[in-house]
């Protein structure tokens, strides 16, 4: 097996850490901050009880409080963060709680331009549902995005429309696809969210998602184990029957990731493998004990231990 992949190093995927570096010659860091969106389906325009397993407090730093403006919760999060990385880090700010491009077009400017001007800042994440980005929106942030680094970070989390209706997502994987491709079209980089062990899929149905995944023009994928959080509809429905749901163990999430990756584009660069938030936001606690960087140590050790890579398959 060659150890000098298509990424330019022998890392068995394609992280996309390396890939920000080779770029733009520096790490990078996102600075989350609080807008104070809601969503489609929250406000009635679409639904009310939202996605069925969101907890967005469960993954909000403790510094993204939306009574603060842009500016300052970045300035508060630079700080929060400051013993994490160096001085020279490429700081992006990241739009993350709830739907980000989900509001008047003037506002959203406003919002995305004082990041922008903020001391520090080269570049934005916005982090949005696939039905809640209109044209003239995509044309602000095409603009945007020939002077700064941007990024849309969609909430993809299933191929599957009888999935994505069973987790009230109030969306079609017909309308991901659809503006995956314009955001691709404008030359705006695209990230995608995945959520493994979701109710009712298989790991056939994973496994082909991965060949799905690999046809659209995505740049960026994360990939999520499905978290029970408290206080969700997800949490209800698993009291009622808990038959319907997988709660991957250690060995057996890092089993079907390797096989996902196998079958992945090498070409897409992946940010994330696994999701980490505070154990007192779970209600099914399979890896409380474990941090994610063990996790993410034992994923490469297996993969070269099985002398695989992502693509091996593609």
């Amino acid at each position: 097996m060659s150890t000098d992949y298509i990424w330019g190093n022998s890392h068995p995927y394609n992280a996309y850490s390396d890939y920000f570096k080779k770029k733009y010659g520096q790490g990078y860091r996102k600075i989350a901050v609080n807008a104070g969106f809601t969503c489609p389906n929250r406000d009635g325009s679409i639904g009310t009880e939202g996605c069925s397993y969101c907890n967005n407090k469960a993954f909000s730093p403790s510094y993204c409080d939306s009574e603060s403006s842009i500016s300052e919760q970045i300035v508060s999060g630079m700080a929060f963060n400051r013993h994490k990385f160096k001085n020279d880090t490429f700081n992006i700010a990241y739009f993350q709680s709830y739907t980000n491009t989900y509001g008047n077009l003037d506002k959203l400017i406003q919002l995305y331009s004082e990041a922008i001007a903020t001391p520090g800042i080269s570049g934005i994440s916005v982090s949005t549902r696939p039905d809640c980005i209109s044209d003239e929106l995509i044309d602000f942030l095409t603009n945007l995005a020939h002077e700064k680094y941007v990024c849309v970070e969609l909430g993809i989390e299933s191929c599957f429309d009888e999935t994505l209706e069973r987790i009230n997502r109030g969306h079609t994987f017909a309308q991901t696809v659809d503006i995956v491709e314009k955001l691709s079209d404008k030359g705006i980089v695209v990230c995608g969210h995945i959520i493994f062990g979701l109710p009712n899929e298989t790991s056939d149905m994973l496994m082909l998602e991965a060949r799905v995944l690999s046809n659209m023009p995505i740049d960026i994928l994360k990939i999520h184990q499905l978290q029970l959080f408290k206080n969700t509809t997800l949490e209800e429905q698993y009291l009622r029957n808990p038959q319907y749901f997988k709660f991957f163990s250690l060995d057996e999430y890092i089993e079907i990731l390797i096989a996902f990756l196998e079958k992945l584009s090498p070409n897409i660069s992946i940010e994330r493998l696994i999701s980490e938030v505070p154990a007192k936001y779970l209600v099914v606690k399979p890896w409380e004990n474990t941090p994610s960087e063990i996790v993410l140590n034992q994923i490469v050790e297996c993969m070269r231990a099985k002398n695989t890579f992502q693509g091996r398959l593609f």
